[in-house]
């Protein structure tokens, strides 16, 4: 799987519908009109994402490997 910073898949997200509604540290929280779950993407200067939270982050948002 490509790896990917927290920043570049925040972007993803955004063109997903998801919306930036609370920043608490590091960490950027989005919300989705309709969805009860909120992602929290952690913005470590441009360190990609371990692969393990990555995959959650990309099944509760509905990303694609492809879409990467």
């Amino acid at each position: 799987m490509k790896g990917i910073a927290g920043r570049d898949f925040t972007k993803l997200l955004v063109k997903k519908g998801w919306e930036l509604k609370t920043i608490k540290g590091s960490h950027h929280i989005y919300m989705k009109e309709g969805r009860k779950e909120r992602i929290s993407v952690p913005i470590h200067g441009n360190k990609n994402l371990k692969i393990g939270l990555l995959k959650a982050l990309m099944k509760i948002a509905d990303i694609e490997e492809s879409e990467l």
